[in-house]
């Protein structure tokens, strides 16, 4: 739950550094920006970067993010749009036990303890983050309504994933920014370099899959841009699209579901939360966009997921088959 009053008035006073995950998306750098705005005396950490899109719009929006710094010089560590600590990709790397934390995925209870806010039903923590801002008695400025709507752009799919709410919010920032759509939507659109067009085509080349009625899940491997990858195994006829990566004894999985199979009932998140539980590594996301990181061995966790999400196909089709 998020307790609004509670955590404006964590915000109000003393220097904050405000902590965004690795290889942090545009959800989470505007979620950062608007609350360093709204509540100054902030600084943005990203101790393990940006990914494309949010550095692309860092520099457009000149929003300036640090690469290190010390929680124990500020008055307030906070940490946004982060579903467990170990996603700061750094190791060693550790918070205050008072750290306030603002996040809108499926909670993993890698943050009990600390001063834990979720609200899991939120297409973006950039929505949640603006919440805070109203109830405050602020009103964004210009370019951090930008940032705002840039988080929910990405986290939402370009509104593939949006529900009322997250339209309703959207479309009211717009009208108190002054933002037209095109310039909302121009802010995150960054064509396909050379060696992200590269990766997702080979990874295509070298996908398996699997079929339970009308239903595929596909996987393969990359070195780079698995979110690319699976998009295009997405693109190419997947419903469901898994990409591992292998770096010495670390894997990453990356997995991406349509909307439809969302609706069905293939919940990514819910599937990489039991996966983590059950190999001790570290998993989460959205409905239909999530991941799983830690130690061990890319292809047997992408067989794993391969074969929960057959699973999964198989209670579906049984219950439509009981249907008809």
């Amino acid at each position: 739950m998020i307790d609004t009053d509670h955590i404006i008035k964590r915000l109000e006073n003393g220097r904050k550094l405000i902590i965004v995950h690795g290889n942090a998306d545009m959800d989470a750098l505007g979620s950062a920006y608007a609350l360093k705005c709204a509540f100054p005396n902030a600084d943005i950490m990203a101790p393990s970067g940006l990914d494309r899109v949010a550095k692309m719009v860092a520099e457009k929006l000149e929003i300036p993010v640090l690469d290190d710094a010390e929680p124990k010089d500020y008055d307030l560590t906070v940490v946004v749009d982060t579903s467990s600590p170990d996603l700061f990709q750094r190791e060693g790397f550790a918070v205050p036990d008072d750290t306030l934390v603002i996040d809108h995925h499926a909670p993993t209870g890698k943050w009990d303890g600390k001063d834990y806010h979720c609200d899991p039903d939120r297409t973006s923590c950039a929505e949640i983050i603006y919440s805070i801002i109203k109830a405050a008695g602020k009103t964004p400025d210009r370019t951090a309504g930008l940032a705002i709507l840039g988080g929910m752009l990405t986290d939402g799919g370009h509104f593939q994933f949006a529900d009322h709410q997250c339209l309703k919010t959207f479309a009211e920032i717009m009208e108190v920014c002054d933002i037209p759509m095109d310039e909302a939507m121009l802010l995150v659109r960054a064509p396909m370099n050379m060696s992200e067009r590269q990766a997702a085509l080979k990874a295509a080349g070298r996908s398996r899959f699997e079929r339970v009625g009308d239903m595929l899940v596909a996987v393969s491997f990359s070195t780079s841009y698995e979110a690319a990858a699976c998009r295009a195994l997405l693109a190419a006829g997947a419903d469901v699209a898994f990409i591992g990566s292998q770096r010495e004894d670390q894997f990453r999985v990356s997995g991406r579901a349509t909307q439809e199979m969302v609706r069905r009932g293939v919940k990514l998140d819910e599937m990489m939360g039991e996966l983590s539980g059950e190999t001790f590594t570290d998993g989460g996301g959205h409905g239909g966009a999530a991941g799983i990181t830690g130690t061990g061995d890319a292809e047997a966790m992408c067989h794993m997921c391969l074969q929960k999400t057959m699973e999964r196909f198989r209670r579906i089709k049984a219950e439509m088959d009981s249907q008809s």
